[in-house]
Protein backbone atom coordinates (compact mmCIF):
# COMPACT_ATOMS: atom_id res chain seq x y z
CA UNK A 1 0.00 0.00 0.00
CA UNK A 2 1.21 3.44 -0.81
CA UNK A 3 2.80 5.10 2.22
CA UNK A 4 0.74 8.24 1.84
CA UNK A 5 -2.54 6.34 1.59
CA UNK A 6 -1.56 4.35 4.68
CA UNK A 7 -0.70 7.54 6.55
CA UNK A 8 -3.98 9.14 5.50
CA UNK A 9 -5.94 6.10 6.68
CA UNK A 10 -4.05 6.10 9.96
CA UNK A 11 -4.72 9.81 10.42
CA UNK A 12 -8.41 9.37 9.66
CA UNK A 13 -8.63 6.46 12.09
CA UNK A 14 -6.93 8.47 14.81
CA UNK A 15 -9.13 11.51 14.22
CA UNK A 16 -12.30 9.42 14.26
CA UNK A 17 -11.12 7.85 17.52
CA UNK A 18 -13.46 6.58 20.19
CA UNK A 19 -16.65 8.62 20.26
CA UNK A 20 -18.38 7.13 23.24
CA UNK A 21 -17.79 5.21 26.44
CA UNK A 22 -18.56 1.96 24.63
CA UNK A 23 -15.96 2.56 21.91
CA UNK A 24 -12.93 0.29 22.07
CA UNK A 25 -9.32 1.37 21.90
CA UNK A 26 -7.75 1.38 18.45
CA UNK A 27 -5.21 -1.48 18.12
CA UNK A 28 -2.25 -0.63 15.94
CA UNK A 29 0.79 -2.77 15.26
CA UNK A 30 4.08 -2.09 13.54
CA UNK A 31 6.36 -4.63 11.82
CA UNK A 32 9.99 -3.87 11.00
CA UNK A 33 10.32 -5.75 7.69
CA UNK A 34 14.08 -5.33 7.56
CA UNK A 35 14.44 -7.06 10.93
CA UNK A 36 12.13 -9.85 9.81
CA UNK A 37 14.31 -10.39 6.73
CA UNK A 38 17.51 -10.33 8.79
CA UNK A 39 16.47 -12.41 11.80
CA UNK A 40 13.84 -14.94 10.77
CA UNK A 41 14.74 -18.58 10.17
CA UNK A 42 13.16 -18.69 6.68
CA UNK A 43 15.32 -15.74 5.65
CA UNK A 44 18.46 -17.35 7.08
CA UNK A 45 17.55 -20.63 5.35
CA UNK A 46 17.18 -18.76 2.06
CA UNK A 47 20.66 -17.25 2.51
CA UNK A 48 22.14 -20.70 3.17
CA UNK A 49 20.32 -22.06 0.12
CA UNK A 50 21.69 -19.27 -2.08
CA UNK A 51 25.21 -19.81 -0.77
CA UNK A 52 24.96 -23.51 -1.56
CA UNK A 53 23.58 -22.77 -5.01
CA UNK A 54 26.01 -20.00 -6.00
CA UNK A 55 29.07 -20.52 -3.78
CA UNK A 56 31.02 -22.78 -6.16
CA UNK A 57 30.35 -20.54 -9.13
CA UNK A 58 31.53 -17.50 -7.15
CA UNK A 59 34.71 -19.29 -6.08
CA UNK A 60 35.36 -20.33 -9.71
CA UNK A 61 35.03 -16.70 -10.82
CA UNK A 62 37.38 -15.57 -8.06
CA UNK A 63 39.94 -18.18 -9.16
CA UNK A 64 39.63 -17.10 -12.79
CA UNK A 65 40.17 -13.46 -11.77
CA UNK A 66 43.27 -14.46 -9.78
CA UNK A 67 44.67 -16.38 -12.80
CA UNK A 68 44.10 -13.39 -15.07
CA UNK A 69 45.83 -11.10 -12.58
CA UNK A 70 48.76 -13.53 -12.36
CA UNK A 71 48.98 -13.61 -16.16
CA UNK A 72 48.94 -9.78 -16.26
CA UNK A 73 51.69 -9.63 -13.63
CA UNK A 74 53.71 -12.20 -15.59
CA UNK A 75 53.30 -10.14 -18.77
CA UNK A 76 54.46 -6.99 -16.99
CA UNK A 77 57.52 -8.84 -15.71
CA UNK A 78 58.31 -10.50 -19.06
CA UNK A 79 57.45 -7.51 -21.29
CA UNK A 80 61.01 -6.14 -21.59
CA UNK A 81 62.34 -9.48 -22.89
CA UNK A 82 59.42 -10.30 -25.25
CA UNK A 83 59.34 -9.53 -28.91
CA UNK A 84 56.80 -6.94 -30.01
CA UNK A 85 54.57 -9.58 -31.63
CA UNK A 86 54.62 -11.85 -28.53
CA UNK A 87 53.87 -8.93 -26.24
CA UNK A 88 50.98 -7.81 -28.47
CA UNK A 89 49.61 -11.37 -28.68
CA UNK A 90 49.72 -11.85 -24.90
CA UNK A 91 48.11 -8.44 -24.32
CA UNK A 92 45.31 -9.40 -26.73
CA UNK A 93 44.84 -12.73 -24.88
CA UNK A 94 44.64 -10.86 -21.57
CA UNK A 95 42.03 -8.47 -22.94
CA UNK A 96 39.97 -11.44 -24.20
CA UNK A 97 40.29 -13.23 -20.85
CA UNK A 98 39.26 -10.09 -18.99
CA UNK A 99 36.29 -9.54 -21.30
CA UNK A 100 35.20 -13.16 -20.76
CA UNK A 101 35.56 -12.76 -17.00
CA UNK A 102 33.46 -9.59 -16.96
CA UNK A 103 30.73 -11.31 -19.02
CA UNK A 104 30.71 -14.29 -16.64
CA UNK A 105 30.58 -11.97 -13.60
CA UNK A 106 27.63 -10.06 -15.10
CA UNK A 107 25.78 -13.30 -15.82
CA UNK A 108 26.52 -14.54 -12.32
CA UNK A 109 25.25 -11.33 -10.74
CA UNK A 110 22.07 -11.38 -12.83
CA UNK A 111 21.39 -15.04 -11.96
CA UNK A 112 22.14 -14.44 -8.29
CA UNK A 113 19.91 -11.35 -8.10
CA UNK A 114 17.04 -13.18 -9.78
CA UNK A 115 17.27 -16.14 -7.37
CA UNK A 116 17.69 -13.85 -4.35
CA UNK A 117 14.56 -11.94 -5.39
CA UNK A 118 12.65 -15.22 -5.75
CA UNK A 119 13.73 -16.38 -2.28
CA UNK A 120 13.00 -12.95 -0.80
CA UNK A 121 9.52 -12.94 -2.32
CA UNK A 122 8.81 -16.34 -0.77
CA UNK A 123 9.95 -15.13 2.68
CA UNK A 124 7.91 -11.94 2.34
CA UNK A 125 4.84 -13.94 1.35
CA UNK A 126 5.21 -16.11 4.45
CA UNK A 127 5.78 -13.03 6.61
CA UNK A 128 2.63 -11.38 5.24
CA UNK A 129 0.63 -14.55 6.03
CA UNK A 130 2.01 -14.52 9.58
CA UNK A 131 1.15 -10.81 9.93
CA UNK A 132 -2.38 -11.45 8.67
CA UNK A 133 -2.79 -14.32 11.14
CA UNK A 134 -1.65 -12.11 14.03
CA UNK A 135 -3.93 -9.33 12.75
CA UNK A 136 -6.96 -11.62 12.79
CA UNK A 137 -6.19 -13.57 15.98
CA UNK A 138 -5.36 -10.55 18.09
CA UNK A 139 -7.95 -8.29 16.46
CA UNK A 140 -5.76 -5.46 15.32
CA UNK A 141 -7.37 -2.53 13.55
CA UNK A 142 -4.21 -1.64 11.62
CA UNK A 143 -0.73 -3.08 11.11
CA UNK A 144 1.86 -1.02 9.24
CA UNK A 145 5.21 -2.14 7.88
CA UNK A 146 6.75 1.26 7.31
CA UNK A 147 6.67 4.10 9.78
CA UNK A 148 8.82 7.10 10.56
CA UNK A 149 8.64 6.30 14.27
CA UNK A 150 7.08 3.42 16.17
CA UNK A 151 7.25 2.83 19.89
CA UNK A 152 7.90 -0.55 21.46
CA UNK A 153 4.26 -0.76 22.60
CA UNK A 154 3.06 -1.17 19.00
CA UNK A 155 6.07 -3.09 17.63
CA UNK A 156 4.99 -6.66 16.88
CA UNK A 157 8.11 -7.61 14.91
CA UNK A 158 9.14 -10.21 17.50
CA UNK A 159 5.72 -11.88 17.24
CA UNK A 160 6.06 -12.07 13.46
CA UNK A 161 9.59 -13.50 13.66
CA UNK A 162 8.44 -16.05 16.24
CA UNK A 163 5.47 -17.06 14.06
CA UNK A 164 7.78 -17.46 11.05
CA UNK A 165 10.36 -19.42 13.04
CA UNK A 166 7.72 -21.80 14.41
CA UNK A 167 6.74 -22.76 10.89
CA UNK A 168 10.23 -22.82 9.37
CA UNK A 169 12.85 -25.55 9.28
CA UNK A 170 16.24 -24.59 10.70
CA UNK A 171 18.79 -23.75 8.02
CA UNK A 172 21.23 -26.48 7.07
CA UNK A 173 24.91 -25.70 7.55
CA UNK A 174 26.59 -24.24 4.50
CA UNK A 175 28.72 -26.73 2.54
CA UNK A 176 32.43 -25.97 2.48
Amino acid sequence: MNRFVGAALLGAALLAGPTGAAAQELRIGYVNSDRVLRESQPSKAASVKLEAEFGKRKRDLDELAARIKANADRLDKDAPTLSESDRTRRQRELVEQDRDLQRKQREFQEDFNQRRNEELAAVLERANRAIRQIFEQERYDLIVQEAVFAGPRVDITDKVIKALNNGAPAPAPAPR
